[in-house]
């Protein structure tokens, strides 16, 4: 038996129905779908929606918010994007954000499922929901790229569409080769280049992902073909696009609790690049010690991180471009005591106090410092205008793996990103079971 297939088989053979896991997949549907309604008026998103309504193209699917549907696999494209854009779903570890290329095309297709007559698919979708996460989780370790300054593609452009194509093949009810073929693919429609990133085109690759995944599970539904070891053949997705560094014994070890459930997820409680959240966090604990007006106070800052050089940006060209950066996130934590959306707006990015503490940023990538999420931390060192030197370290973020937060903590989020939109969106008859998991998971 192939690796792509019996990989595709201990995926199908696991029930994933413990309560617990259900639980955990419900608040990811809520934190999910919260996160995407929030963005999905941001231009990336919006402009893709404004393509697919000029094309005149209908079908089955919601576009979230954006008042149409279309096919599933554009409907996926769409709100993959709007789950992604505000870089606020949850982070995992090796690092991936699970959520957006996955959730987005399950329910997609669930959606289509009800349609069609199939009945209530709520059950379903999260035990799709967790096989997907499963299996993203099982090809990024594969891939042997565990830290983020390793990286040779986006995690969830390298993973997404494959695991999506899992994920919506159970719901489809395939197993063996059609599942297997699924898979397959997919594997072909993956990619995610890392110098996309601060730009509009890293949510599309989430986007893209949960597309390519639903359409490949489509189509091996009606007997469309793949090699049958598209994922571990000698030219097949590990070697290919990892080479020597891609291990597939990760791949078939025994299931456990999930992934969803260990490690689960760091929950975001910013809306930027999950490292950044150390920067944050040490920002946010040196301004409650500023005392009178920050911007005028501060001489410099230092910054002592992992070496990270695709978040080194000194000055980003956007505030989009912020969310990727040490320096840009230390700084408004600094300046304002908060960072939520309205911090990454182009006006916050290019005002006067922002554009002077900037110059004042020095950052040192420290390579005795880990990369790995879960043990890396930063160092920040502020200097005031009499002398005085504030000194702060973040080792975990709130909502990281050994600083988690109550569910609670997760549905006071999405009710303050959704405010009314939530509500507005929920009361719609195009809502389906969307409604009831996120009125189970409070």
């Amino acid at each position: 038996m192939s690796l792509t297939h019996a990989f595709a088989d201990l995926l199908a053979a696991w029930p994933a129905d413990d309560p617990a896991l259900l639980a955990q997949c419900r608040l990811l549907l809520l934190d999910g779908m919260a996160v995407a309604i929030a963005g999905a008026r941001e231009p990336g998103p919006a402009k893709m929606a404004e393509l697919t309504r000029h094309n005149g193209t209908t079908g089955p699917a919601q576009v979230i918010v954006h008042g149409f549907s279309t096919s599933v696999p554009q409907a996926a494209r769409i709100n993959g994007m709007a789950m992604h854009v505000l870089d606020f779903e949850p982070m995992w570890n090796p690092p991936n954000h699970a959520l957006s290329p996955l959730l987005p095309a399950i329910l997609a297709l669930a959606e289509l499922r009800e349609r069609q007559g199939a009945g209530p698919q709520g059950l379903a979708v999260l035990r799709a929901l967790a096989k997907g996460i499963e299996a993203q989780g099982r090809l990024r370790l594969a891939s042997g790229q565990i830290e983020p300054a390793g990286l040779s593609m986006h995690p969830p452009g390298a993973v997404g569409a494959v695991a999506a194509a899992l994920a919506c093949g159970d719901l489809l009810g395939l197993t063996g080769e059609r599942l297997a073929a699924a898979a397959g693919i997919a594997a072909s429609r993956c990619g995610g280049l890392m110098a996309n990133i601060g730009s509009m085109t890293k949510a599309l690759h989430c986007g893209d992902g949960a597309a390519n995944g639903v359409e490949a599970a489509m189509l091996a539904a009606a007997g469309f073909t793949a090699n049958p070891d598209a994922l571990g053949g000698p030219r097949g997705w590990g070697v290919s696009l990892f080479g020597a560094t891609f291990d597939p014994s990760h791949l078939l070890a025994p299931i456990a609790t999930g992934r969803a459930l260990d490690p689960g997820p760091a929950w975001k409680l910013f809306p930027s690049q999950f490292a950044t959240h150390f920067a944050i966090t040490s920002a946010l604990e040196a301004h409650e010690a500023i005392t009178g007006d920050a911007a005028s106070r501060i001489r410099r800052v230092g910054l002592r991180t992992p070496p990270m050089p695709y978040i080194d940006r000194p000055k980003p060209e956007s505030g989009l471009d912020g969310k990727f950066s040490w320096q840009y996130t230390a700084a408004v934590a600094l300046l304002d005591g908060k960072v939520d959306p309205t911090s990454f707006s182009d006006s916050r990015r290019f005002a006067a106090d922002m554009v002077t503490l900037l110059d004042r940023i020095s950052l040192v990538g420290d390579p005795a410092i880990s990369g790995r999420l879960d043990r890396m931390h930063v160092e920040l060192t502020v200097e005031l205008d009499d002398g005085a030197v504030i000194v702060r370290r973040c080792d975990a973020p709130l909502g990281s793996w050994s600083h988690p937060v109550p569910p609670e903590r997760i549905q006071a989020k999405a009710e303050a990103l959704g405010a009314g939109a939530v509500g507005n969106f929920l009361a719609s008859p195009k809502a389906f079971e969307i409604r009831k998991l996120m009125e189970l998971a409070k």
